[in-house]
């Protein structure tokens, strides 16, 4: 059983792939990853298969689509009844554990607000599928009003220790909140937001944190996985364990020393709104916001700004990247100390990507672009030779045959993804496209409904097709890796949109559900 890998997975949270020192961003300082990178694979074409959070962990954790696996988008569940990749390492002898950030059940106190025009459906049976009984509020705030631990039944998707943080920034809840009540008298005068520390920044979604570094939920979430390697050390059992951290993502609140780590000065805005020469009706209608004066009353919705607030969300989005490398690094100190570090297997990714300037742009939405839809992938495996650079395409649902296929496992039948094991070996990609499928759940600027979109990615290509709409994307990636200007409606590229949807279709029937697998033959 100790021959079999250990497995130490790291994602943070809507964080751009060109967004590490490895990568070649010129500020940003992540050394700890960094030396992952230099000592595994570093993925350059590894794509979400939605960009937005929910959908795609548990695109990650089944291997399945979103359309299948039943987590369409923000606010559905990913069901307890879904398989896990985990669920298949725990039953073959695998120590598991969950560690900050699931995000596989709501985590939010807003109602689900459906705005499309709704069916009449029977009262008695309103659904297609019978219910599991589930009541989804592990990740719920109310769970969490109560200083008692709370805790969660287990195995929860594959994991049978769980220590969650819900939430984002400095206001996250979960385990992470009943700790902190544990620890400061003054938890609330701390998150309060008219109470933050005194700063000259503009940017929406600022704020200078009163919590100190210590604790904030970054490195609550370093000492239980540190905790959990110790607790490992003497265990002939291998590990699985899923460390998520919550930042980068908004609002923005590196705290004590990560807020000035950067300048915003430093910092530029290569590809404003107007680098986009064909915008399509959603960035045009962003950009008649800001003129306005309008910034989007909910937070989780993006939004065009300035020059200067976009600086300024760089500069603190770089320190809570670097925070949350130096979190890595004490991870990875703790793991060598305990002796496992030698048959340890380290992933680093992040579930999607962030604007973060590109067209003016800010946070994720539904417009398209390389920004949000690819993301950073390493893999790190001491007991192999690896290819430093793999330069294939690999998409999210690909992660649990991967990981299976390494340990030795067959995958349950229904996973829709494929191994990238032979380009972590330095062969070429098995796959020719990735599909991105983003379903909205609300209605955003220039659109009449809850946007419904899919993407198709080939190694040269961008295309988009919108429920609904009249009007789509397509951009040639290798002569415009930008994706400034559309030729959806170029008659020269008419052929090549022709092939493209035809491809596009094809992708679409092979994410169909697959099951179930037959019990009994005639």
């Amino acid at each position: 059983m100790s021959e079999r890998p250990n497995i130490l997975y790291f994602m943070t949270d809507q964080h751009r792939a060109d967004w590490l020192g490895c990568a070649g961003h010129p500020i940003v300082k992540t050394p700890n990853i960094d030396r992952l990178a230099n000592r595994g694979t570093r993925f350059t074409n590894f794509y979400v298969n939605s960009p937005i959070c929910m959908p795609n962990r548990a695109a990650v954790m089944t291997g399945r689509y979103p359309s299948v696996n039943g987590a369409r988008h923000n606010g559905l569940p990913l069901p307890q009844s879904a398989n896990t990749f985990v669920d298949v390492l725990r039953l073959e002898g695998y120590d598991t554990a969950s560690i900050g950030k699931s995000h596989h059940q709501p985590f939010t106190d807003r109602p689900m607000v459906r705005t499309d025009e709704q069916p009449s459906v029977n009262a008695n049976i309103p659904e297609a599928k019978k219910s599991d009984g589930s009541d989804y509020l592990h990740e719920h705030p109310a769970t969490y009003v109560h200083d008692d631990f709370h805790e969660v039944p287990t195995p929860y998707y594959g994991f049978d220790r769980v220590r969650l943080v819900t939430g984002h920034s400095d206001e996250c809840g979960g385990h992470y909140l009943q700790w902190l009540r544990s620890k400061a008298s003054d938890w609330q005068e701390l998150r309060d937001r008219n109470n933050q520390y005194a700063h000259n920044f503009s940017c929406p979604q600022a704020r200078r944190t009163k919590i100190p570094e210590n604790l904030y939920p970054t490195f609550y979430i370093r000492d239980e996985a540190k905790s959990y390697l110790k607790d490992r050390a003497s265990s002939d059992n291998p590990f699985f364990a899923f460390v998520s951290f919550p930042d980068p993502h908004h609002p923005f609140t590196p705290p004590g020393k990560y807020w000035d780590m950067y300048d915003p000065e430093d910092f530029s805005v290569d590809l404003p709104y107007e680098a986009h020469k064909t915008p399509p009706a959603q960035l045009q209608a962003w950009k008649k916001l800001m003129v306005d004066g309008v910034v989007p009353s909910n937070e989780q919705q993006a939004f065009m700004t300035s020059e200067r607030e976009i600086k300024e969300a760089m500069a603190l989005s770089a320190g809570m990247i670097t925070m949350i490398d130096d979190a890595i690094g004490d991870i990875l100190k703790t793991l060598e100390d305990t002796g496992k570090a030698d048959n340890t297997i380290i992933i680093f990714n992040s579930d999607h990507g962030d604007y973060l300037g590109a067209f003016s742009l800010l946070l994720k939405g539904p417009f398209s672009h390389s920004s949000v839809n690819r993301v950073p992938f390493i893999w790190f495996d001491p007991r192999r030779e690896t290819a430093k650079i793999a330069d294939g395409l690999a998409a999210s649902i690909d992660i649990a045959p991967t990981i299976l296929e390494r340990v030795g496992v067959l995958p349950y039948y229904g996973m829709q993804g494929l191994s990238f094991l032979q380009q972590v070996n330095g062969e070429p990609s098995g796959r020719g496209h990735v599909l991105i499928e983003h379903e909205e759940n609300k209605v955003y600027p220039g659109f009449d409904r809850r946007p419904n979109m899919r993407n198709l990615i080939t190694p040269s290509h961008r295309l988009t097709v919108y429920k609904g709409q009249d009007f789509g994307e397509l951009y040639d990636t290798k002569n415009d890796p930008n994706e400034t200007i559309s030729l959806w409606s170029d008659p020269v590229h008419a052929n090549l949109k022709s092939d493209l949807l035809f491809a596009l279709n094809q992708a679409m029937l092979d994410a169909i559900e697959p099951g179930p697998w037959p019990r009994r033959f005639a």
